[in-house]
């Protein structure tokens, strides 16, 4: 499995608007430059991001993004699969119930599966609340 570049910046947007959240909105055009991303990718991950109900628009001179809810609301997993669609290592795991016609007699499927429930282990335990307090735990050590 590999995030792509929307995924990656995602994350790194929604980090952004919660770490630069003083009660007004974030312009995306400040977004892009302190990420260093264009602003024309970049709205393309906010119509997705606010759509899902995760981003408030906020319009006029003085408008922008705000987090539609807290930062402990939102896993990364939840964040990556809106922009990333399945995070499956396979698409036999896609579907709540597994409808390959092999999967009875698949000598991998608990490997796929294991590595499925490490995938999901780790992109819903940690939330972007935790990336806010990874990245004030470590100053100016990592670039948001």
């Amino acid at each position: 499995m590999k995030i792509s570049t929307k995924g990656r910046y995602a994350l790194r947007m929604m980090l952004d608007l919660a770490l630069h959240d003083n009660g007004e909105p974030v312009r995306i055009k400040d977004i892009a430059s302190r990420q260093e991303i264009s602003i024309k990718y970049l709205e393309q991950i906010v119509s997705i991001l606010v759509r899902a109900g995760y981003l408030k628009s906020i319009r006029g001179p003085q408008g922008g993004y705000r987090l539609a809810m807290s930062p402990k609301d939102y896993t990364c997993g939840s964040i990556l699969r809106l922009t990333e669609g399945s995070l499956a290592p396979v698409e036999c795991l896609e579907d709540d119930e597994n409808q390959c016609p092999r999967s009875e007699n698949c000598a991998t499927l608990l490997f796929w599966e294991k590595l499925d429930q490490a995938i999901k282990g780790i992109v819903d335990k940690y939330t972007l609340e935790d990336l806010m307090d990874w990245q004030m735990q470590s100053g100016d050590n990592y670039v948001i």
